[in-house]
């Protein structure tokens, strides 16, 4: 569980809850609001250490007690709710984990501090029942909702909570992570940091993500060859490629940045930006085989099926019609 100097980006959300540590204007109710990956936990742990250090730092020192049970996940005081089912949070998980424990004084700490993840999956009930501790809260309680999705909250539980919108973290600070801490050569960091469209989280999973390497060595190898395939070739392909069901979207963004690439080479004939830089060589060669028409109606088409495969269209038959696509000269 790292402190605050470890986060990357998200400078003012930081400053905020530092001020506020320094101040002692604490909430007793926050809102973490951002995509999945983007480091609401990292944030909301971090903070929840800071509230418990035996320092009494804005930077939780990391070795206090108190810190030592935060970084272990087994604070007394720094309660995660959980969930059975995945995709619904009950109200008896919110009342038996929140509503009833929250009377009971902290064991350890000035504060009691309880994380909710995936808030937005509260049903209606459970959001009311956590509503009634939000409004009149002990003063030793503090309340972090975190969630992908705001709008699913109650507004009268948005009003009630301090409200952190968590933005996407620019791409040179996720590429300069990855190289520094994860050790990812740069070619691959610069497609890692492509596919996470700023999030550090996302980052990280695709980079130290095996399936992840396997589903792009894939990618790349029908793309360098898409042009002159065999018909048999391209539906075996395709039928590979559908039998992996969870990975269609992974495969349609890899394609999608390898034709923006073509499109960008062959309009300034440079390679610093691309994406595929490593891939220059048929990058080039499909720039001067593709007009820009055909380029535009390909990255059209990559898009299309993706709204054919959310509309459960066979996926076979739209991956089939999107290299067809590709193929027409």
């Amino acid at each position: 569980m790292p402190g605050f100097q470890s986060i990357i980006g998200h400078e003012e959300i930081i400053k905020h809850l530092k001020s506020a540590l320094q101040t002692g204007k604490i909430s007793h109710s926050y809102i973490f609001s951002g995509d999945r990956g983007s480091g609401k936990k990292t944030i909301a742990n971090a903070f929840a250490m800071a509230l418990q250090c035996d320092v009494n730092e804005v930077e939780p020192c990391q070795k206090c007690e108190s810190c030592k049970r935060a970084i272990g996940r087994n604070h007394p005081d720094i309660i995660t709710v959980t969930h059975e089912k995945p995709d619904t949070i009950s109200i008896d998980e919110i009342r038996e984990q929140l509503v009833y424990d929250v009377s009971i004084k902290p064991y350890y700490n000035k504060y009691k501090i309880y994380i909710v993840p995936d808030a937005e999956k509260m049903t209606p009930q459970a959001q009311n029942a956590i509503l009634k501790t939000i409004e009149e809260p002990p003063e030793y309680a503090v309340i972090m909702l975190l969630t992908g999705n705001v709008d699913a909250l109650l507004p009268t539980i948005q009003s009630r909570c301090i409200r952190m919108d968590l933005k996407v973290v620019p791409d040179q600070l996720v590429k300069q992570y990855l190289m520094e801490h994860l050790h990812i050569p740069d070619y691959q960091a610069e497609l890692d940091v492509s596919f996470a469209q700023g999030s550090i989280g996302k980052a990280e999973s695709v980079a130290t993500s095996e399936e992840f390497n396997e589903i792009t060595r894939n990618a790349l190898s029908i793309l360098k060859s898409v042009d002159s395939i065999e018909t048999f070739e391209l539906v075996e392909r395709t039928q590979n490629i559908s039998a992996e069901k969870q990975n269609y979207n992974d495969y349609l963004d890899l394609f999608l940045f390898w034709f923006r690439d073509v499109l960008m080479y062959k309009a300034t004939r440079e390679y610093d930006n691309l994406v595929y830089k490593q891939e220059i060589k048929y990058i080039s060669e499909q720039a001067k085989m593709f007009s820009y028409e055909h380029i535009e109606t390909i990255l059209a088409a990559i898009e299309k099926t993706k709204t054919r495969l959310r509309a459960n269209v066979n996926p076979e038959t739209a991956l089939e019609l999107l290299f067809m696509t590709i193929r027409e000269k």
